[in-house]
């Protein structure tokens, strides 16, 4: 592995020929995103993509989550501005461009999601070429329950029926009915996750990575002419409105009032998931 540069929020290694592994290292926060994470994942996935050892990419999360979502505490560090401009829907507009980016990278990038994936989670998974999972992970999007997805991956992965259900109810699914329902590979027990994912990777490095990274553009430029980039953009307008919402204003003032456990085991107390499960 070439010197890189400092990471203070992510580890970096090669735990196989071919394939580096950026680990979220935030497990006190379970792995919440703040921005100087999201920049950092960004930073290593670029540099990955082009160290020429290199011809995949694990992204995981340390602890017991692989993210459990935006870090909902304000951030207000100058370094930390992102690219997608001012204005209002400036954070939906910078989170989704930043995800999305990782299609445009020429190397595979695969998820390994354990634990929580959800909201801002799912959404890096979703921009992620691979997406692995342990069987009793419970990725969704409780965030719908006061506002609307930044990144609105959910039709095009699930399908109407299954993203309605989803995007009306913010229910999370396990990694069993994520694979069930598209939005993930394959499922395997949680202990043999890290071993499986490898064992991918390790199937995926051998084919010549000038082939690897057209195949790789084949399915995306598939989607992009069916309209998914288009559509997940424009979806980062109605998250920006739904902010403007009575729902949204009454979730943000009762976290600054009560603090935000307090706000989200109130949130979904109703439904008997998320902080009230057990």
């Amino acid at each position: 592995m070439p010197d890189e540069m400092p990471y203070e929020h992510v580890l970096i290694d090669d735990p196989a020929p071919y394939v580096r592994r950026v680990t979220l290292n935030r497990p006190e926060k379970r792995n919440a995103l703040h921005a100087p994470l999201r920049a950092e994942i960004l930073a290593a996935l670029r540099e990955a993509d082009g160290d020429p050892g290199v011809r995949a990419t694990i992204v995981r999360g340390a602890g017991k989550s692989f993210s459990a979502g935006y870090d909902l505490t304000p951030d207000i560090s100058p370094e930390h501005k992102g690219r997608s401009g001012q204005g209002p829907g400036k954070f939906q507009r910078d989170v989704v461009d930043g995800w999305m980016g990782i299609w445009d990278l020429a190397k595979p990038v695969i998820a390994q999601v354990h634990g929580h994936c959800l909201a801002g989670g799912s959404e890096l998974a979703t921009g992620c070429d691979l997406v692995y999972v342990a069987e009793d992970a419970l990725i969704g999007y409780p965030a719908v329950r006061f506002g609307v997805p930044d990144m609105q991956y959910h039709a095009w992965l699930l399908g109407m029926r299954k993203a309605m259900e989803l995007v009306l109810t913010g229910d999370s699914m396990t990694g069993v009915e994520a694979v069930e329902r598209g939005f993930a590979n394959r499922a395997f027990p949680a202990a043999s996750l890290d071993e499986e994912v490898l064992a991918m990777a390790g199937r995926i490095v051998q084919i010549p990575p000038d082939v690897l990274q057209l195949n790789k553009r084949t399915v995306h430029r598939a989607m992009e002419h069916m309209g998914m980039r288009s559509a997940i953009r424009t979806g980062t307008e109605a998250c920006a409105l739904a902010t403007h919402s009575d729902g949204f204003k009454e979730f943000m003032e009762a976290a600054k009032e009560t603090g935000l456990t307090k706000a989200l085991t109130r949130r979904d107390g109703a439904f008997g998931d998320g902080r009230t499960a057990g």
